[in-house]
């Protein structure tokens, strides 16, 4: 099937670069956006993220045509969903953004249509999407409906890269594409290899949608691990970052770093989904995630302890977005450690971020954003949060006259 205008819905870290992606294989590509600003941003060749490379990608799209930003789905060959799958406050999949970008592609929907869901989500949603286009589009068939004769093909594609290497991974990285039905999966893998040199691997939808929230998952109960060694260590008056160095020149271990929780919008929230689907059988996960929850609360706790030692302490926190040299604050327990900070110590905390130019609205009124040397002068508790590479350059005797919390090893590293 030839692809020749493809739909992004949600222009945000995925759907961009994707979207970019497309375009730079000179495909017509149309990114759909809530966000008028975000529209208008890439209509002028910018873009709204921290993303290396991502910048020069979309301008390059923009200026030669191929890549267009607008908030009204528009027909298409193909649509991908990219929007966010967030969970409530009792840990329960919303799927509200998944189901509004669903109704809204309903209606330009005709006969040979792809659609592929990209958003990590709960397993079956994928099957939930082409239930809700078939109760819009009832002169439409579904593969529910119709199995490999249906009018429109469904199927999931979830990403896995790696935030600060995006716009790489996407082209190297292999893609598990889940089709509700063989043909489905073999449609979109034809879209995929537009772009994506990696091998693109067919299996059905539901294993796609389960293999994202497992390789997530894997990847939250290392760093579970990790993060306890860190609580025992303490206890026991051992350096965790030497004790992990040590243990990793076994042949066959290799335990990861611990740091101040778990943030992002896949490893701290994917192992829900999963927990939410049989909370019955999935014990470790959730006990990695209550792991990894509890860790912000213990580094407040022990800069509180450090901060105590002064009249008026000024605490500085180094980093809020949620891992190094990126501007994502998404569920980071860098900015969760640095608002109730701010609720114990008010007017005394503030925050350095390289990566963004604004404090968001949780934090904003509350702390003062400022640089890295007014930070390391003036304050009397360091606490880093985020290692960044600017952080890691930091002179060593400038921590000399400082009481440091490092929840990432920064200084055991040097």
């Amino acid at each position: 099937m030839s692809f020749e205008v493809i739909s992004v819905i949600g222009l945000g870290y995925i759907g961009l670069p994707t979207a970019a992606a497309f375009a730079a294989r000179r495909k017509t590509v149309v990114g759909v956006d809530v966000n008028r600003a975000t529209v208008d941003t890439i209509n002028s060749g910018g873009v709204h993220i921290v993303e290396p490379d991502l910048d020069m990608v979309v301008r390059a799209a923009v200026t030669q045509g191929h890549l267009r930003a607008t908030d009204k789905v528009e027909p298409a060959d193909a649509f991908l969903i990219a929007v966010p799958t967030p969970f409530s406050t009792d840990h329960k999949p919303d799927l509200s953004y998944i189901e509004a970008a669903s109704r809204a592609i309903a209606p330009v929907l005709k006969k040979g249509d792809l659609v592929v869901l990209e958003s990590t989500s709960p397993v079956g949603t994928t099957e939930k999407i082409a239930a809700w286009l078939a109760d819009m589009r009832p002169d439409l068939s579904f593969p529910q409906q119709a199995g490999e004769q249906s009018d429109i093909r469904v199927a999931h594609c979830p990403e896995r890269v790696l935030p600060g290497h995006v716009i790489r991974e996407l082209v190297e990285n292999d893609r598990v594409i889940g089709g509700m039905t063989p043909r489905c999966g073999e449609l979109a893998r034809e879209l995929y290899q537009v772009f994506v040199r990696g091998e693109c691997i067919l299996t059905d939808a539901r294993t796609a949608e389960l293999c994202k929230l497992t390789e997530n998952s894997f990847r939250d109960v290392n760093i579970a691990f990790a993060n306890e060694l860190s609580l025992i260590c303490d206890r026991l008056d051992v350096n965790v970052w030497e004790l992990i160095k040590l243990a990793n020149r076994h042949p066959r271990v290799n335990i990861l770093q611990p740091g101040p929780g778990v943030g992002g919008h896949c490893i701290a929230v994917d192992p829900w989904f999963i927990v939410d689907s049989a909370p019955e059988q999935a014990k470790l996960i959730r006990v990695a995630r209550i792991v990894n929850d509890a860790k912000p609360h213990w580094v407040i706790e022990r800069v509180e302890r450090a901060a105590n030692r002064f009249r008026e302490p000024l605490i500085a926190c180094l980093g809020l977005a949620f891992k190094a040299n990126i501007d994502d604050l998404r569920e980071s327990p860098a900015v969760e450690i640095t608002s109730e900070l701010a609720e114990r110590f008010p007017g005394r905390i503030v925050a350095v971020e390289p990566n963004i130019s604004s404090l968001p609205a949780g934090l904003d009124g509350r702390i003062e954003l400022c640089d890295l040397r007014t930070a390391m002068t003036e304050a009397d508790v360091i606490v880093i949060l985020v290692d960044h590479e600017q952080f890691k350059r930091i002179d060593p005797v400038l921590f000399q006259a400082k009481v440091v919390i490092d929840t990432r090893g920064v200084l055991a590293h040097r």
